[in-house]
């Protein structure tokens, strides 16, 4: 496992706002890129950070490609230019999210982290390893996917963070506040999907 320090540079973390958003990314597509410019916008973020699990413990691993080509694609999908691409997990040597939150813990007191999410992500979050310990390490961003904001919305994980939802009107708070903190957002809904991606592949 890499040390922590070595794997961000200080002076782009340090009081910025930046939001994390995880995932197979398998592959990338235009619609995770369409949910992090809505980020950038409506946290009023300095940076997305695009973090590429090495391997979703909730999928099995012949469901997903090679680590280096799903990073690579990843970053010719992610131009934008405050969009950064990394494969932090990988070094960390972490497999699921609550570990990488704790390894990056000293990352987080320098900035103001934000966790992004597909509102699928979310209706699911009660299925992830040590999900309890997620949304006290980080203020969560979920954005609406189509079919799935209902779903989302009368989840466990909703549920059990009620009080602490902001209104979207409030979105731009997110970054600063402490958590538990989280906030529901609206988009135009995209329908581009990994799965019907990896699907139509010969």
């Amino acid at each position: 496992m890499a040390p922590v320090s070595t794997l961000y540079s200080v002076p782009r973390v340090a009081g910025r706002r930046i939001g994390l958003f995880g995932g197979s990314f398998n592959p990338a597509h235009a619609g995770h890129v369409a949910v992090s410019e809505e980020a950038l916008k409506r946290l009023q973020l300095d940076e997305v950070w695009w973090m590429v699990s090495p391997q979703n413990p909730l999928k099995p691993s012949a469901d997903t490609a090679d680590f280096n080509q799903r990073l690579a694609h990843a970053r010719a999908i992610a131009t934008h230019p405050r969009m950064r691409v990394t494969g932090l997990e990988a070094k960390l040597g972490t497999r699921t999210t609550a570990q990488t939150f704790a390894a990056l813990a000293p990352m987080f007191e320098l900035g103001h982290f934000v966790w992004i999410m597909g509102a699928d992500s979310f209706a699911g979050l009660h299925k992830w390893n040590d999900w309890r310990e997620i949304p006290p390490t980080l203020p969560l961003a979920v954005f609406a996917r189509p079919g799935w904001s209902l779903k989302a919305l009368g989840s466990p994980a909703a549920t059990l963070l009620a009080r602490h939802r902001l209104d979207s009107s409030d979105a731009a708070l997110l970054a600063g506040m402490r958590p538990p903190a989280w906030v529901f957002l609206n988009m135009p809904l995209r329908y581009e999907s990994s799965t019907e991606i990896r699907n139509r592949r010969p």
